[in-house]
């Protein structure tokens, strides 16, 4: 098997200020980025209890939102991931649409499946799975 291939995104939309962009505009700008659809993830801050808002790639899976916390394949999970481990419910904002979520890692008997659904759109995936020795975790949002 070869090894999967990194493609450089575009970075010049990022963090805050694609949080920001997207919220003024209910997702006219920030939605699609570098190809792929985004959506906001809102968590709650596992210490803080604050509201906390990422911008992340996301796949579907019938009515499940797919996002995968592999922070560029880093040896640690992102805080939004922490965070809906502490408190699993959330919220997404995909365009202007606001919806109430539950999260969950996706078992291991239906990650292979559901990876492949994530890789087709965002391959990096595989890339990053490589830098770290940390299994990357792949999250199921369902409306709550």
């Amino acid at each position: 098997m070869s090894e999967p291939t990194y493609v450089r995104p575009e970075l010049t939309l990022l963090g805050e200020d694609h949080i920001r962009a997207y919220r003024e505009t209910d997702g006219e700008v920030g939605y699609l980025w570098n190809g792929v659809p985004i959506l906001l993830l809102t968590t709650t801050g596992r210490r803080t209890g604050q509201a906390r808002t990422s911008a992340l790639i996301f796949a579907r899976d019938g009515d499940d939102y797919l996002v995968v916390a592999s922070t560029g394949g880093a040896p640690k999970h992102p805080a939004w991931y922490l965070n809906l481990q502490a408190d699993p419910a959330a919220e997404i904002q995909v365009k202007a649409e606001h919806i109430p979520v539950v999260a969950r890692a996706a078992s291991p008997e239906e990650k292979p499946r559901l990876w492949k659904i994530v890789t087709a759109a965002w391959p990096n995936y595989d890339v990053y799975q490589t830098r770290t020795e940390r299994v990357i975790p792949l999250v199921v949002l369902s409306r709550s």
